[in-house]
């Protein structure tokens, strides 16, 4: 067996914190190679020392049989090792040709770069698939399109080596399935691919062998044709891990949430709710399934106050709301809380502490002292939240950004959960999260359903949304195409719904 990576008792330590413990890891050349764990297991920061993102405190890097100093990333790219982040690296502003070109311009002047680039382009679009127009502006192009543009950038820096981190976290099925048929076609060719990815199915689809890393120290390695989901999963959290949503019949009481003919416009006068009514009653959990893009975001951020109603109206526990008036604080105040589909941009600020992205919205509650803020409380809260919710690691006064993502989603979770909302909005509950993270995600809501709260679901999982609710909705181009229960729904139905293909044409 050739090895093109071999990582020798990596160590790595952030201050108090032991992110990697001895880390041992070998790739097989030519290879698709995946690494699972839970959130904070040490998965990204291993990966960040092999690509020269940071140091190793202590242990060996091999690359093709030699030893390897990291000492940044450009000493990565020099060796073939590129990498395509979670979180994509692009400048929107950019056209495609601009953005592959930045650090590899060769030269002063920059239309002969161009011009060899865009032949290199051609050729690795023909070699591999990564069709993508090098003329068109990144803000203007899909995140699958994106995802090929930071693949098309390792590539053309002469990668043999390629990280991709959480790749499918915002992709919607079909575009991880052409996503697949890339990386099979590089292996094929000969590149190895380290897949780093919490989705277990995708493990199982897609690679060779998988790598699980469990508080910082990797837990097993498995030949991925030899083992199961359940082997991996158990291996990822140290216990049984129960895959299966146990979801005792509702109980549905009184409507509390109503939407009546809603009709969302874009800043471009683009329809993107059309004429949406449902209702929503306590005690039971709506999924809205989609392929996303169909109206779904905007829908949420409706009802959440964040975006304008061009027409409809909204009825919150048999009372009316005065649409003038739609704002997050103000829906807040009235008992509907709102976990966004985008943590980033809509729940968190990153370069806060834990302790106060914990609390945003809710700032001015007497809890926290009103005007003139407690810090101990804020402190205590937090702490208290990470107990209940086992956000690690426990220390409220950690900035937002060195959490894990699914440990940033729990912080979301535990702020809008713990103040007992009526009305509780959630879009993509476990983008980016681990499955024990999952399997406590969705016991929370399941207990909260129980527990006479209505829910709201938005998911691009329809794995999750079958799971968990126990009526759904389906949307397409805005509208709502069908409704189905949780005992008459199945994938197909769900699919042509998805597709466009109404009850009413069918």
């Amino acid at each position: 067996m050739t090895l093109a990576i071999e990582l020798i008792d990596i160590h790595k330590r952030f201050g108090n914190v032991h992110a990697n413990k001895g880390v041992n890891l070998s790739v097989q050349k030519g290879s698709i190679h995946g690494i699972v764990g839970e959130n904070g297991a040490g998965k990204s920061t291993l990966m960040s020392i092999l690509y020269g993102y940071y140091g190793a405190t202590s242990g060996t890097i091999k690359i093709d049989g030699r030893e390897a100093r990291m000492r940044s990333s450009r000493d990565a790219i020099a060796l073939g090792i590129g990498m395509v982040h979670q979180h994509f690296m692009l400048v929107e502003t950019l056209s495609v040709l601009e953005n592959i070109l930045l650090g590899a311009e060769g030269g002063f002047w920059l239309s002969a770069g161009k011009d060899a680039m865009r032949a290199k382009l051609a050729t690795l679009a023909k070699t591999y698939g990564l069709e993508v127009d090098p003329d068109a502006r990144v803000a203007d192009i899909g995140v699958g399109q994106r995802q090929r543009v930071e693949i098309l950038k390792a590539l053309v820096r002469g990668a043999h080596v390629l990280i991709l981190d959480e790749p499918t976290a915002v992709l919607t099925p079909t575009e991880a399935d052409n996503l697949f048929d890339m990386l099979r076609v590089l292996r094929d060719e000969g590149k190895t691919i380290l897949l780093i990815t919490h989705k277990l199915r995708e493990i199982m689809h897609v690679t060779d062998h998988v790598s699980v890393m469990r508080r910082g120290e990797m837990a097993a390695h498995f030949e991925t044709s030899h083992t199961s989901v359940e082997e991996i999963a158990d291996a990822m959290v140290g216990r049984k891990v129960s895959l299966i949503v146990h979801r005792g019949p509702a109980n549905p009481g009184r409507v509390l949430l109503e939407a009546r003919d809603l009709v969302v416009r874009d800043m471009h006068g683009v329809t993107r709710v059309d004429h949406v009514s449902f209702s929503l009653r306590a005690g039971e959990i709506v999924g809205i399934a989609g392929v996303s893009g169909n109206g779904q975001s905007e829908l949420l951020e409706a009802l959440a106050g964040m975006q304008r109603l061009t027409s409809g109206g909204i009825t919150l526990d048999g009372a009316p709301i005065d649409t003038s008036r739609l704002d997050p604080s103000h829906m807040r105040e009235l008992g509907l809380m709102h976990v966004p589909e985008d943590r980033h941009r809509h729940g968190l600020v990153m370069s806060f502490e834990a302790c106060e992205s914990g609390i945003l919205g809710f700032q001015h509650d007497a809890a926290y002292g009103g005007a003139l803020l407690d810090r101990a409380a804020v402190e205590s809260g937090l702490a208290a939240d990470m107990e209940t919710y086992d956000i690690r690691p426990r220390d409220p006064r950690l900035t937002t950004h060195s959490f894990s993502g699914g440990n940033q989603q729990k912080i979301v979770l535990a702020r809008e959960i713990e103040r007992g909302p009526k009305v509780l909005l959630v879009g993509q509950p476990t983008r980016g999260v681990d499955i024990g993270a999952i399997e406590f995600i969705h016991k929370r809501l399941m207990a909260l359903r129980d527990a006479g709260k209505a829910i709201l679901l938005v998911s691009v999982e329809l794995d999750e949304i079958m799971a968990l609710s126990d009526r759904i909705l389906v949307m397409c181009g805005g509208r709502i195409t069908g409704e189905r229960t949780a005992a008459n729904a199945n994938p197909r139905d769900l699919g042509l719904l998805m597709a466009g293909v109404t009850d009413k044409a069918a």
